[in-house]
């Protein structure tokens, strides 16, 4: 009997516009009305017959040449012009050899010509790919169906759900198994040919196609549309949306025989709709899994971020509603000139600290015992954030057929197979594969990292820059007549330099994320997976140290190493910096602030214009050619060419994971980051599903069973920010010195934990016999008249440093302890793999009687899509 993994296919059963059986997922449409309405829309996904569906368009432009271009020049351009033309002529060769049917339209005017090549895959090739690629095929349909726990919670306390989203048409699930040939009598659905594989699943086999077709040497790597796009041989290549997104009037046209890019355009970019649930399925069905994962999980993300938001938010309210209770802060606002500090650079002035009264108010709202309590909180919060997410997705990839995808399923990359010297057998599957040699890919892995290196010590190098531009800038202000500008002098230096960095971030994160594309594609990676997770462990490194090496600068160096009055310590002839009047704690939240407020205004910015910008200029160039043409007649080939490239979700990633180091790392510092990081992703859900679905050319539906490596970073910063947080409440923040002064004089203040003479005992007097500065002063140290270091500063270095050990260990024990009692998998879940895996025995065994048996009565628990399962909600669901 033969084993074959079972899966669920899910289907929508919506809008095909044509006669359809049941038997592929899509409930029969019978108003002709409506489906004559929409005849226009969809006689453009087909080819002039009417009946071979458009899979993928290729695209390319070429100037028509006159007779009167002749000399040099003119003779260059024919060659080129005939050069672009030999190579798709011998890669249009290869695609009719394996199988593919080609249809041209074109485009022209007086000087240039674009002809839109139209790509079929008829059921031949399907198969054969099919079974190649392991593609899943429907057994028979599943009834179980999805809750998520805040549905069930509405319902058990019986409160309207605000949230839930009610779609035109529901989402069909299906048992599903690999495609085999030998058993396709078994398959459901299989009597219809033309609409037996989905649209993702034809997309996914052209592409494979286009993908290793070659249209030169394979070994000089001459293969493949995207080498052909790069080459400018092709201009694009792109599979089709499904018609407009623009809604039709819903007197004229029921919504649920819409196509499904307006159904998600209504119901999920439409900004009306920020707080309703993301309808996946239907996200699925159309972008295929990968972008579904990510989707799910941003929406997951965003989820969680509201308690963390609520909570730092109450952390800082709290803070500016005991401001003027705080006695530190009232001493130094009080002290009128009692203190003389002295000059923070060679040539500033001294200062009075009554003039700091405004920025040591400020620093309380970011320094008291409720910043220790939020710290706390978001280092759990953090660990269960992951192990929830686990769990969702565990569902999620058992849900949509994805479940050990990449340990069994995934093939070479094209690329790869075109380049690989020699060929090995596969351990997992028994088949000889191409394969490259460890020791030379090990060379070149290396060869990789040491560039790594290198563009992290610029960035470094650039660093220090910044720090003495602080220095250098903050000279002339000191200087300054003007008495503002004079007081607000560290201010300016501060806030310019923050602004400086993150212009310097941006600019190095442009230019190093072309170079490491350029490395991971050197290196040779096997498969698509391996590729993205090496691209993106360069891209990661990198942007760690260039987003976060000036806040780890201020948090943990700036100020330590200053040295005291007479004993200066200096970087380049400067002295090095110190911390700002109102501490570095508040310095570090204004930086954090600064970098991550902005990167958020600066991606959303992009977001919103760049494909603007892109599709105005392929616009441009497409109405030239059709200036008879208005944009509501143009075709749908025409229209999708109009709007920008999908660059994929690489940059969404990024973007997220970069926050979510903001919202954990450096928490402790400022308790208002996971408040902006919710109201940015409320706003980002939005403008990434306007993107998707309106302003970029529809994208390779593929498949993922995760969201890959960037699950292995979240939690490395996870456990980043409980060091980060630790080393920062103990060494930066002034929580543990006060606290300890508390402690030792206790006594002495009538057996009251005070803060009377905090201000006082925490500033030194300038050593004696020291000429320079001249005048008597103080400055923020614990050292005697000689400048020792004195015993209350080692007491508290030893506090601290048992305060990190002890903050570390309890903050790991018990995260290791949610971890062992949390499973990774629901229960539901593993007794549904396990179930569906016999039934897939039964099924597609030589005994076809199985299939014709009387469904089982199984009683299992319903798919929750969170991830944890309901056992009130236990429903009887027929089996095979």
């Amino acid at each position: 009997m033969e084993s074959i993994q079972l899966e669920k296919q899910k289907t929508v059963t919506g809008p095909d516009y044509g006669s359809m059986s049941e038997s592929n997922g899509l409930v029969e449409q019978t108003s002709s009305v409506d489906q004559s309405i929409q005849q226009g829309d969809i006689k453009q996904l087909y080819f002039e017959d009417g009946k071979r569906k458009i899979d993928y368009i290729l695209v390319y432009e070429e100037r028509i040449r006159k007779e009167t271009e002749i000399g040099n020049a003119g003779e260059s351009k024919k060659k080129y012009s005939n050069r672009n033309a030999g190579l798709r002529a011998k890669f249009l060769t290869g695609l009719n050899e394996a199988g593919l049917m080609i249809e041209e339209a074109e485009m022209k005017d007086d000087h240039k010509r674009m002809v839109f090549q139209k790509v079929h895959a008829p059921w031949g090739v399907m198969c054969d790919y099919a079974e190649e690629l392991n593609m899943r095929a429907p057994l028979q349909k599943n009834p179980v169906s999805q809750i998520r726990w805040s549905e069930h919670v509405f319902r058990r306390c019986h409160i309207p759900n605000i949230m839930s989203l009610r779609m035109p048409y529901d989402v069909i699930n299906y048992y599903t198994c690999q495609f085999r040939k030998d058993k396709m009598s078994r398959f459901h659905g299989i009597e219809d040919q033309e609409n037996f594989f989905t649209d993702a699943q034809r997309q996914r086999v052209v592409y494979e196609v286009l993908q290793i077709t070659p249209y030169g040497h394979r070994k000089k790597g001459e293969i493949g549309i995207e080498r052909l796009i790069e080459e400018c041989v092709y201009s694009a290549a792109f599979p089709l949306h499904e018609g407009t997104y623009q809604i039709p009037r819903e007197d004229v046209i029921d919504p649920k025989y819409w196509n499904l890019r307006q159904i998600l355009y209504k119901y999920w970019a439409s900004w009306r709709n920020w707080y309703k649930y993301q309808p996946l399925d239907h996200i699925r069905e159309y972008f295929g899994e990968k972008i579904a994962i990510y989707f799910a999980w941003l929406g997951f993300y965003t989820a969680w971020l509201l308690p963390a938001a609520l909570v730092g938010l109450a952390v800082f309210l709290w803070g500016m509603l005991t401001v003027f209770d705080d006695k530190v802060s009232q001493e130094i606002c009080d002290t009128n000139n009692t203190y003389t500090m002295c000059p923070q650079c060679d040539e500033c002035s001294y200062w009075n600290l009554s003039d700091t009264c405004t920025q040591a108010q400020v620093a309380y709202l970011f320094d008291h015992g409720g910043t220790v309590f939020f710290s706390i909180f978001m280092a759990f919060w953090s660990v269960m954030f992951l192990e929830y997410w686990k769990r969702t997705c565990a569902a999620l990839s058992y849900r949509w057929d994805c479940w050990e995808y990449e340990d069994e399923e995934e093939k070479p990359r094209p690329e790869f197979a075109a380049l690989a010297p020699v060929m090995e057998r596969n351990p997992i599957t028994g088949m000889k594969e191409p394969a490259f040699p460890k020791k030379s890919k090990l060379m070149r892995v290396i060869t990789g990292l040491s560039v790594i290196v290198v563009m992290m010590a610029i960035v470094v190098i650039f660093l220090i820059g910044v720090v003495l531009y602080r220095a250098l800038i903050m000279i002339p202000l000191f200087q300054s007549k003007n008495q503002v500008l004079r007081h607000q002098a560290q201010n300016i230096s501060n806030l310019t330099g923050a602004v400086v960095q993150l212009i310097l971030i941006l600019i190095f994160s442009v230019v190093y994320q072309k170079v490491a594309l350029r490395l991971t594609q050197w290196e040779m990676h096997r498969t698509q997976s391996e590729f993205e997770s090496n691209y993106t462990f360069k891209v990661f490194i990198f942007q760690f140290v260039n987003f976060y090496s000036s806040i780890i600068y201020i948090a943990f160096f700036k100020g330590k190493f200053v040295g005291y009055p007479g004993h200066y310590n200096q970087l380049f002839g400067l002295r090095s910096e110190e911390c700002g009047n109102g501490g570095c704690l508040v310095e570090l939240a204004q930086q954090l602030a600064i970098i991550m407020i902005g990167k958020q205004f600066v991606n959303n910015c992009q977001e919103v214009f760049v494909p603007v910008m892109k599709s105005f200029i392929n616009k441009w160039k497409l109405r030239k050619l059709a200036k008879h043409k208005a944009e509501a007649d143009l075709t749908q080939w025409e229209a999708d060419y109009d709007v920008a490239d999908n660059e994929g979700l690489f940059e969404e990633y990024l973007e997220m994971v970069l926050q979510f180091g903001f919202i954990t790392i450096f928490v402790a510092a400022f308790p208002l980051a996971p408040m902006f990081a919710l109201l940015n992703n409320w706003v980002e859900i939005r403008l990434d599903a306007t993107k998707f679905t309106c302003q970029v050319r529809r994208p390779v539906p593929e498949r993922a069973q995760n969201i890959g490596i960037w699950f292995e970073i979240l939690e490395t910063l996870s456990s980043m920010a409980v060091v980060s947080n630790a080393f920062v409440i103990a060494f930066t923040s002034d929580f543990l010195p006060k606290l300890v002064y508390q402690y030792q004089f206790y006594a002495q203040h009538g057996d009251k934990y005070t803060l009377d003479g905090y201000v006082n005992f925490s500033l030194s007097w300038k050593p004696d016999g020291v000429t320079k500065p001249a005048e008597p002063c103080r400055y923020r140290d614990y050292r005697d008249n000689n400048g020792d270091l004195t015993l209350f500063y080692w007491k508290l270095l030893c506090c601290r440093l048992a305060f990190v050990i002890a903050f570390e260990h309890v903050v790991f024990f018990v995260s290791r302890l949610i971890d062992l009692f949390v499973p990774d998998i629901p229960q539901d879940v593993l007794f549904k793999i396990k179930r569906e895996r016999y039934l897939a025995k039964q099924a597609l065994s030589e005994n076809t009687a199985t299939l014709t048996m009387e469904p089982l009565l199984l009683r299992v628990p319903t798919v929750d899509v969170d991830g944890d399962s309901s056992a009130d909600e236990e429903r009887l669901i027929k089996g095979v």
